[in-house]
């Protein structure tokens, strides 16, 4: 199936947004259709509505798009239903099903300069770093998953000679997809393509905050070729889109990323539905441990990145840093010097120079700056920053924190900004348990050049991840995901492909006679 040469029109609502750009990083205009995409069409809402989009750099309207409702969720479940049922599934080879996600990874690196304008005005990413980081990183996951298509395999099961046993790994049919705002090209290719890769059908609600993104991938969805319905995309809330996906009686499983408050919900909805599988990848409150006999220079450049990475905006910011005595004060000079110099890169996310942009909304904004204000309130004190960058946008200063304690909000909540809370400690026994201090268990890194200190500390820190004299290093090939309030479940790697497929027993007799 292909989309026709015009896109589809409603009589009362816009069919198609185009975005101008003219910049250094990006020329030209990008056009994404801003209804629903339900099997293989664009499609408005049953009940038509749209919600604004707004670029955080400017705080300007940039477009608008459908707003989706329980009712379209229904819709997009049939069409799901439909495909798997005839054309997806057990229906389609795993060898095809591995050719079009390696075509879908062809035309996503095909558009990587609109999808990372598309990720820098609608996100606030710098173009640069969404182009090698979030698009590398999309184009990577989909291509890793595109060679296990075909490797989907049970085994055999040796038991007597009157018995051959055997398992098969069978998708769940519909999944429901939920992904966050902050990197949302990358936290879609990290659920859908897993979820294709085993046979399922998916049908997936964006952030309505940033929804751009998935919207151009649907078009390359049909490109590339896959069947009418395997691909469903429904903008809209949470309490209206999510809440449907999680509590729909025809959905299998639903996979989510976001916080831990509506992971929670979730998984409420999954017990008063149909008991629905559900994976959840949620917040996070890492601690990066720095070690007296570290690279301090490598250390400091890595603890940067693990904090300031996209604005602090990421689960597995290293908010909490671990500094031993010994090497605090030279420790603290560098990693000022550094903070303040990525402050004075902040700005404009298409100028080459940018290192740092803006929050991603309004609300996000003022969230944060309510914890900074809550960290001056309880005692800390702000060493770096602690005030909006500028006057237009929700630009928010690289922050540092000295003087914590872990009692304060600052140490104990995911901010989800940019801001660090940076504390002393003195033995290893101690950094131990402040670092499992927290609810939260997504990610650890630990900086120290004795490999046996350092692999000690990281296989006793409660997190899914751990992170030796490195930060962020996400690979397709290796599982993700948290542990204690951090989520439920693996995402990446072969641990993936189990949480998409169920195991069925099959039991042959061979001659058993009653």
């Amino acid at each position: 199936m292909r989309y026709p040469d015009t896109p589809y029109q409603h009589p009362t609502m816009p069919g198609q947004t185009t975005l101008e750009f003219d910049n250094v990083a990006h020329k030209g205009s990008i056009s994404v259709n801003n209804g629903l995409f339900i099997d293989g069409k664009w499609c408005d809402p049953v009940e038509p509505d749209m919600i604004d989009i707004f670029n955080p750099a400017t705080g300007k309207k940039i477009a608008a798009v459908s707003l989706g409702s329980r009712k379209d969720v229904d819709i997009a479940v049939k069409a799901a239903q439909k495909a798997y049922k005839t054309s997806w599934g057990l229906k389609c080879p795993g060898t095809t099903r591995g050719k079009l996600l390696a075509c879908l990874a062809d035309l996503v690196e095909r558009d990587a300069d609109q999808f990372a304008a598309l990720e820098s005005i609608n996100v606030g990413k710098p173009f640069h770093v969404a182009k090698a980081a979030d698009l590398g990183a999309s184009i990577s996951c989909i291509r890793y998953f595109a060679g296990w298509s075909d490797k989907i395999q049970g085994n055999a099961i040796e038991t007597n000679e009157t018995k051959l046993a055997y398992t098969r790994h069978e998708p769940y049919g519909v999944v429901g997809q939920i992904i966050p705002w902050n990197a949302p090209l990358a936290m879609l290719s990290w659920k859908l393509a897993p979820a294709l890769a085993t046979g399922n059908c998916i049908v997936l609600k964006p952030s309505e905050m940033t929804p751009l993104s998935a919207l151009k991938f649907a078009d390359l969805v049909v490109e590339a070729g896959f069947p009418p319905g395997v691909v469903n995309i429904v903008n809209g809330y949470g309490t209206t889109v999510g809440q449907a996906i999680s509590d729909h009686m025809d959905i299998s499983k639903v996979a989510f990323t976001g916080s831990t408050l509506v992971g929670r919900k979730i998984l409420e909805a999954s017990a008063r539905s149909n008991l629905k599988v559900v994976t959840l990848e949620l917040g996070g409150k890492s601690p990066t441990v720095i070690f007296d006999d570290c690279n301090l220079d490598q250390t400091v450049k890595w603890a940067t990145l693990a904090m300031y990475g996209n604005m602090g905006q990421s689960c597995v910011a290293g908010s909490r840093i671990f500094v031993q005595e010994g090497i605090y004060p030279q420790f603290m000079e560098k990693f000022t010097a550094m903070v303040k110099g990525l402050g004075q890169a902040t700005g404009d996310p298409f100028a080459p120079a940018t290192q740092h942009g803006p929050q991603v909304t309004k609300d996000q904004f003022d969230r944060i700056m309510g914890y900074i204000e809550s960290g001056k309130a309880d005692g800390a004190t702000v060493h770096v920053g602690g005030d909006r960058h500028g006057t237009e946008g929700y630009f928010i200063q690289p922050t540092i924190f000295t003087d914590c304690t872990p009692d304060m909000k600052i140490v104990k909540e995911e901010i989800f900004g940019p801001v660090s809370a940076v504390m002393k400690f003195k033995t290893e026994e101690e950094v131990i348990e402040a670092a499992n201090a927290t609810t939260y268990g997504l990610s650890a890194c630990v900086f120290s050049e004795n490999v046996s200190r350092a692999l000690r500390v990281a296989h006793v820190i409660e997190s899914g991840s751990a992170f030796i004299n490195s930060a962020q290093l996400i690979d397709p090939a290796i599982p993700f995901g948290g542990y204690k309030a951090s989520g439920i479940g693996r995402e990446h790697g072969e641990y993936a492909l189990t949480t998409y497929t169920q195991v069925k027993a099959v039991h042959v007799n061979l001659g058993l006679n009653l």
